[in-house]
C-alpha cells in the first residue's frame, strides 16, 4: 500500500491509505491503528467522509479491541511461575541438565547456566522451548490423523504468525502456530484435524467440513473456542 497519511476526526486518530488493488472503500482496525482503505484515484474526500458514516462502527470496534487486549495475560518470567501448555497452568522449574529439559505432566523444565537469569532472556529460551515442544506434539498429532485418513504430508513447521493458526499448501506442507498448544487439547485437535484434512480438500467446501466433522464432532464448539479465545494464547 501506498499513499499513507494520518488524520483526526473528533478523538479518532486515523490513517488514509491508498491502494491501486482496492475497488471499494474499507475500514480496517490494524495494528497501527484505524485505517480507511481507498482506490488509488479516489479523491481524499470520499475517505473521510466515510470514515464519518461509519464512526459509530469504529467506537464499537475499538472498545472491543481494547477489551480483547485488557484479556492478554501478562508473565513474570521467572523460575517458580506458572505457564499455560494444554490449557493447564504448570510451574517453571530450573531443570538439571540440557537434557532434562522439556514440557512433562506436572512442570515445565528449562536448562539455564544462571540459578536467576534476567527475565528477557529466560522469556526467549521459554519460547524456543515451547516451539520445539509444539512440533513435536503437532508433527506427531499430525502423522496419526493422516496416517488414519490414508493421508500423507510432506513436512510439519511452527511459526509464530499473526493472523492465521494453520496453513496447509497445496504441496502438503502444514504450518503451525506454535501458540496453539497453549490452548486445551481438543482445540489442538481440531487445528490439526482442520489443516490435515486440507491434505484431501483444498478448500472450505462442505465435503470438506464433513471430513472435518467426521475426525472431530465438536469441531464448531472448538473453532468458536479458538476464535473466541485465541488473543488470550501468548506466552
Amino acid at each position: 500500500m501506498t499513499g499513507v497519511k494520518e488524520f483526526l476526526f473528533e478523538d479518532i486518530p486515523y490513517r488514509l491509505v491508498r491502494s491501486p488493488r482496492r475497488k471499494r472503500l474499507g475500514l480496517v482496525l490494524a495494528e497501527s491503528g484505524v485505517e480507511v482503505r481507498i482506490p488509488q484515484r479516489c479523491a481524499a474526500c470520499h475517505g473521510h467522509q466515510f470514515l464519518q458514516d461509519n464512526v459509530q462502527w469504529v467506537r464499537t470496534q475499538l472498545l472491543a479491541a481494547n477489551q480483547r487486549a485488557a484479556q492478554v495475560p501478562e508473565y513474570t518470567y521467572a523460575f517458580g511461575r506458572c505457564f499455560p501448555w494444554l490449557g493447564r497452568s504448570l510451574p517453571l522449574e530450573r531443570a538439571a541438565s540440557v537434557q532434562s529439559t522439556g514440557i512433562g505432566a506436572e512442570s515445565i523444565r528449562l536448562y539455564t547456566r544462571k540459578r536467576a537469569p534476567d527475565p528477557d532472556r529466560l522469556q526467549v529460551a521459554l519460547q524456543r522451548l515451547y516451539q520445539r515442544e509444539a512440533l513435536d506434539l503437532l508433527a506427531d498429532k499430525s502423522r496419526c490423523l493422516a496416517d488414519q485418513l490414508k493421508l500423507s504430508f510432506s513436512s510439519v513447521r511452527v511459526r509464530r504468525t499473526r493472523s492465521k493458526w494453520g496453513h496447509c499448501s497445496i504441496r502438503g506442507e502444514l504450518q503451525y502456530n506454535w501458540l496453539v498448544c497453549l490452548a486445551p487439547e481438543p482445540v489442538v485437535d481440531y487445528l490439526v484435524a482442520h489443516e490435515v484434512c486440507h491434505l484431501y480438500h483444498h478448500n472450505h467446501s462442505r465435503a470438506f467440513w464433513q471430513l472435518v466433522q467426521s475426525v472431530c464432532p465438536r469441531f464448531k464448539v472448538l473453532r468458536r473456542w479458538l476464535r473466541d479465545n485465541g488473543h488470550r494464547l501468548t506466552v
